[in-house]
């Protein structure tokens, strides 16, 4: 925002609220910054977005990452949004193949996945579906373990040892970047490949990741918010759907904003 002429404090208020991985608390949050009256609300993941949507239909909204808009019922179309919201996708349903592609290339004998799914997450059955029929073609068999809560994840790593899975992609999750140390961790432990959506998570010590940077989503976002500053309605600002797409991995193992 700096960079497009806005310094918090003089030109900009910004109020931030984090919902720390609880789903449940987003209705509560964004309600609580629509009573400060905002100019534009930025909310981040699927969950954030619903609870945005079903909070406002007037107060501009624009998405700094999201699965699926028009499949979710956030927007009508990409060229033309139609309503309130507007923003970035990340693509995660199409992109999805792509992980079970790199966790065959390291581990060409792979006879069975893990998919960590978020149950409270409604993007994550078509990324699910996605990755099922990907696996159909390569002799993969999918399961999907579901956590919500640390000591879900914890649980889920157990399950997947069960399953004996070889291996895990992570669905992209908000709640998932925030523990990405201890999914990383576990994953370490079972001496299970991991592969995740956001390069973040491979500097929590995942093992690879592929799709975009979030940092670089939000600097994105913020040419959204200045547009709406200026007086372009979100209904007519088409939603970037540009992969901007990076490969990482590591060594280890497996006018008031709100």
């Amino acid at each position: 925002m700096r960079k497009l002429g806005y310094v918090e404090g003089d030109n900009l208020a910004i109020e931030y609220r984090f919902a720390e991985g609880k789903a449940e608390r987003l209705s509560d949050l964004v309600a609580e910054l629509l009573k400060l009256k905002p100019d534009v609300l930025v909310v981040a993941g699927t969950p954030a977005v619903r609870a945005a949507q079903e909070a406002s239909t007037s107060v501009p909204i624009v998405m700094a990452t999201t699965n699926d808009p028009i499949g979710s019922g956030f927007v009508e179309g990409l060229a033309r949004p139609g309503g309130n919201i507007t923003g970035l996708s990340n693509l995660s349903t199409d992109l999805s193949p792509k992980l079970m592609e790199m966790l065959r290339s390291i581990a060409p004998k792979l006879s069975r996945v893990a998919i960590l799914v978020n149950p409270t997450n409604q993007s994550h059955a078509p990324v699910v579906a996605s990755l099922r029929a990907a696996a159909q073609g390569v002799n993969l068999e999918i399961g999907t373990v579901e956590a919500a809560t640390p000591q879900e994840i914890e649980r889920a790593f157990s399950s997947m040892n069960q399953q004996s899975a070889g291996a895990v992609i992570v669905a992209a999750d908000a709640f998932f970047i925030q523990q990405g140390r201890q999914i990383a961790d576990l994953a370490r432990k079972h001496w299970m490949p991991s592969v995740f959506s956001f390069r973040e998570q491979v500097d929590a010590g995942g093992l690879m990741s592929y799709g975009q940077h979030l940092a670089d989503n939000f600097r994105r976002a913020a040419t959204y918010v200045d547009k709406i500053f200026k007086g372009a309605k979100p209904a007519d600002c088409r939603l970037s759907s540009r992969p901007n797409l990076n490969w990482s991995s590591t060594s280890k193992r497996p006018r008031r904003l709100a």
